[in-house]
């Protein structure tokens, strides 16, 4: 049996999409992609949302928005992938690497407390495999930490605080139970789009959403800054700065338009968007069947000495994006040599994820991996599970077989 790990489930519901927008005439940035901005806003329960060409993107222009760079400071965990620390790279700031908690894929949050000083603009959180952070954890962190917290923009005045900016490209349609006051009083259902200052989302042809490639960014209300006002500037950083888009353009003598700054291109497509447009439709049904799954996956391994992540908690619902499973009696070359076995049985699997600590390019910058030993623990012995809704029953069962015949 052959079972790849994570083909896009596309149907005709897409290609139908997809193919009104070809015929429309309309295929760059327009009348889709606004309307995949208001649905991604109304399911995230955020004020707006700006559609943009990956989530790297809507990082960096949330970044470039609160004017972080050079002298200022970033936090982002080890165990994650390239693009949580890139975006903060490419604005010119000095990026903290964080280990892992002990035990944990999710970060150390003592040590994230401990990070903060007078530099620190911004926070990165990965909600990794589509399991929300500890928001509430974060929220005392930037609050205890506020004395030390010197603000060098007007966005930066008004939050008022260290930036924090999840990195939720694994995280659509993930929630989480928290008890700061922020999020209403009392403990309230947050989906992962409101939890942090801003939230930044894949639609990767991988994800659990897609466009084929896109992404978007939400925020919270910022004290004395209209919505409107926000989603203003995204459009403009993601679009050359360029007063009006083409959309506006084509309105009768509506020609003229203005570069108020020079800025980047970074933009999606109505093509991109109309693929989402129709995965919106399909998604509490795409949700439930990856939940079906991962049940699935944690009855079949139950016992067998295999730690699958944690997808679903009292208070904690995620996306599940990624079968992240920990086989704790294995080294490195051990899950590799595993990996390697379950493939020659049909069986695609990956690894998520090599901290950045153990590439070239951050070894280079000076890290190294000897100083983030919890996250080489979570890495020396996770493989990750085949996790798509194109999977059958039969699919999943002989997965579990293969990595129990081989562990």
């Amino acid at each position: 049996m052959k079972v790849p790990f994570s083909p896009p489930d596309i149907t005709d519901a897409e290609v139908n999409e997809v193919s009104a927008a070809l015929r429309s005439g309309w295929i760059t940035t327009g009348p889709r992609t606004k309307e995949l901005e208001r649905e991604v806003a109304a399911l995230t329960g955020s004020p707006k949302a700006a559609c943009m060409s990956s989530a790297t993107a809507s990082e960096e222009m949330a970044l470039r928005l609160f004017e972080i760079g050079p002298g200022d400071e970033v936090i982002v965990p080890a165990y994650t992938y390239t693009a949580t620390a890139a975006a903060a790279y490419h604005v010119g700031a000095t990026v903290r690497i964080v280990d892992c908690a002990a035990g944990s894929y999710e970060p150390d949050y003592d040590a994230i407390e401990s990070m903060i000083n007078e530099h620190t603009k911004a926070i990165v959180p990965v909600d990794l495999g589509g399991i929300m952070c500890d928001y509430d954890r974060l929220r005392d962190i930037v609050e205890r930490k506020k004395s030390l917290f010197h603000p060098s923009s007007r966005y930066q005045e008004a939050l008022g605080h260290v930036l924090i900016l999840a990195d939720s490209a694994h995280g659509f349609g993930a929630s989480r139970v928290l008890e700061n006051p922020i999020y209403g009083g009392g403990r309230q259902l947050v989906m992962s789009g409101q939890a942090a200052d801003f939230t930044s989302f894949s639609f990767h042809a991988v994800k659990n959403f897609t466009t084929a490639e896109g992404g978007a960014l939400t925020w919270r209300p910022l004290p004395g800054i209209d919505d409107e006002e926000i989603y203003k500037m995204m459009m403009l950083l993601s679009l050359h700065g360029q007063s009006k888009d083409a959309l506006d353009k084509t309105e009768l003598g509506g020609w003229e338009y203005d570069i108020v700054g020079l800025w980047y291109k970074c933009n999606m497509t109505d093509v991109l968007a109309a693929i989402g447009l129709a995965q919106m439709k399909r998604f509490p049904g795409l949700l439930a069947r990856r939940k079906e799954i991962i049940g699935h996956y944690e009855k079949g391994l139950q016992g067998s000495g295999a730690e699958p992540v944690c997808h679903f908690r009292e208070g904690v619902t995620s996306s599940g994006h990624l079968m992240l499973v920990r086989i704790p009696k294995l080294d490195e070359a051990g899950r590799n040599a595993l990996i390697r076995h379950m493939a020659e049985d049909g069986v695609a699997t990956n690894v998520h994820y090599k901290p950045l600590p153990m590439h070239t390019a951050y070894k280079n910058l000076g890290f190294d991996i000897k100083d983030y030993p919890h996250a080489y623990d979570q890495y020396r012995c996770e493989i990750t599970l085949p996790l798509h809704t194109k999977l059958t029953d039969e699919q999943v069962d002989y997965v579990i077989r293969t990595l129990l015949k081989w562990m």
